[in-house]
């Protein structure tokens, strides 16, 4: 990828190229939440195994559950007043999923891999791309590897000669008959041997699966100073890069002395409701809550004490005004890309953001130097919800909603603007440390 248009390897370029390269190592949720481990590993972070009795010893920890992953950094003093300053964020995006028939054959003699939509895509923007299979496969050995292959199916459009009325009138989509992807044709292959070959194990040792397609092209800048960045999946991995990064960047300045216990989590599922066991709406971070405040030695009233001195930034993508439908935005709350992260606001509570939260955010964004904008939803447009009030409801920590804009949001490209990346991760990191 080029940055084209930099004359200096700045900060901001810098921070690009590597939010680049990890999404192209994070084409699945499970890729993403393996990465952050590996990533907080290398910086120092010690890995728990949940069934494991708990650490919470002074220093970073790193947990996998279910492409889901929790990161919780203990200082090394903990006063009676310390509680849990947490950002949340997700490891999932829409996509399609490969059902357990995997592989179907035409009468044309065309080989389908038989998909089921996950989470509120963007239909037609999958169409006419060159589609990877990626995700994990489950061992007969109980073990798991991660797989991606290469540009294995595409979804072709219908020519316009045979659908004259697709531009007046729009394209309509059955997701059962138009969203079946080809791989092969008049061939014997079998999908899971070729998925097999790519993850270098024998098909017949592999007992199930979660594959999902994702976009074969990889991520790139545009626009006149290359300022726009294109990708699948920024909702919400641009979150899950900010939160590491940031995480990171106080890791390597050396853990922190006091204060409150840090925790980084990145859930899956938040894309189809968040009610599983990684997702926002399961046990997961009360549990890690829970058994961090327990192994710290606190009883339970101390750790409810910890709760209420806590508080959570759910971070995921928020929405640009977007220049050729500016009537679908409120006329009076119109956050644009590039100007820094948005905090999230809706009446009916679809965010979790009050005043409060609104305090602590523009406190963090002061004291990384950092703009921020509002979002608010044209009255009549319903905004969509996150992780935050999951969180909020669940546990009664102060929570407040905050992302940086996209442009085709749940498009299997996106688009952002590479000053809010770091942005994001600046103002993240400023929270850690007290803002």
């Amino acid at each position: 990828m080029e940055f084209m248009g930099y004359f200096e390897y700045d900060e901001t370029t810098q921070h690009a190229i590597d939010y680049q390269h990890f999404l192209l190592d994070s084409p699945s949720a499970f890729h993403a939440a393996d990465l952050v481990r590996q990533r907080l590993e290398d910086a120092g972070f010690t890995p728990q195994n949940e069934k494991d009795p708990w650490d919470a010893s002074p220093g970073g920890h790193v947990m996998l559950r279910s492409g889901a992953v929790v990161a919780w950094v203990v200082p090394e003093t903990l006063t009676e007043d310390a509680g849990f300053r947490i950002v949340g964020a997700h490891t999932d995006s829409p996509a399609f999923r490969v059902k357990p028939s995997m592989s179907s054959t035409s009468p044309d003699g065309f080989k389908q891999i038989d998909v089921e939509v996950y989470g509120g895509m963007l239909w037609n923007s999958w169409l006419d791309r060159e589609l990877a299979i990626a995700g994990r496969l489950l061992m007969r050995d109980g073990s798991q590897v991660l797989v991606r292959t290469g540009a294995l199916a595409r979804i072709p459009q219908l020519a316009i000669h045979l659908d004259r009325t697709v531009n007046p009138e729009g394209l309509k989509l059955d997701p059962q008959q138009h969203l079946h992807p080809i791989w092969s044709l008049d061939s014997d292959a079998d999908l899971m041997e070729e998925i097999a070959k790519y993850a270098g194990v024998k098909a017949e040792d592999i007992v199930s699966h979660d594959l999902v397609l994702v976009p074969q092209q990889g991520p790139g800048t545009f626009g006149d100073r290359g300022q726009f960045f294109a990708a699948g999946q920024q909702d919400n991995l641009s979150s899950v890069h900010s939160g590491l990064t940031a995480l990171e960047r106080l890791a390597a300045k050396g853990m922190p002395k006091e204060g409150d216990v840090l925790v980084f989590i990145a859930f899956n599922h938040e894309e189809i409701g968040s009610e599983t066991r990684s997702g926002a709406a399961g046990p997961l971070l009360a549990s890690v809550l829970e058994r961090t405040g327990a192994a710290l030695g606190r009883d339970l009233d101390a750790r409810h004490r910890m709760l209420a001195q806590s508080s959570c930034v759910s971070a995921d993508a928020a929405h640009s005004v977007h220049p050729n439908y500016a009537e679908r935005h409120d006329p009076h709350n119109r956050p644009v890309m590039g100007r820094g992260p948005i905090v999230k606001i809706n009446a009916n509570q679809r965010y979790a953001t009050d005043a409060e939260g609104i305090a602590l955010w523009l406190r963090a964004c002061e004291a990384a130097g950092v703009a921020s904008q509002s979002f608010v939803s044209h009255n009549a447009m319903p905004c969509g919800s996150t992780i935050g009030p999951i969180t909020a409801t669940g546990l009664g920590i102060l929570t407040v909603d905050v992302g940086i804009g996209l442009l085709s949001m749940h498009s299997a490209r996106e688009m952002s603007h590479v000053d809010d990346l770091i942005a994001l991760s600046k103002a993240l990191e400023a929270y850690w440390l007290g803002a």
